[in-house]
């Protein structure tokens, strides 16, 4: 099973929005995370109910985790990977 077979498994799990970030919001979801100019400047947004819940559940499926669950500045709960292409997701909570 594929990384979104494993994904779609979390409950209450929904996308929500796609970001593309700029140089002011990068540095606070993870410094150097993405990479303007080089493909790695988008991030795909999933709405969940509780990320610390999906990141237990995910498990070992998450092999690159970029910033584990944290609070961001602005409130969400995060969680920021790269799913297996190297795309980086957020999982989040408000």
């Amino acid at each position: 099973m594929g990384f979104f077979g494993c994904a779609s498994r979390a409950r209450a799990c929904r996308i929500c929005s796609t970001l593309i970030a700029g140089t002011a919001t990068v540095p606070m979801f993870a410094p150097g995370s993405a990479r303007p100019a080089a493909n790695h400047s988008a991030i795909v947004e999933f709405h969940v109910e509780d990320v610390d819940r999906v990141h237990k559940e995910l498990g070992d499926t998450l092999t690159d985790v970029v910033n584990g669950p944290a609070t961001m500045p602005w409130g969400n709960r995060s969680l920021l990977f790269r799913d297996p292409d190297g795309n980086l997701v957020n999982f989040f909570t408000r």
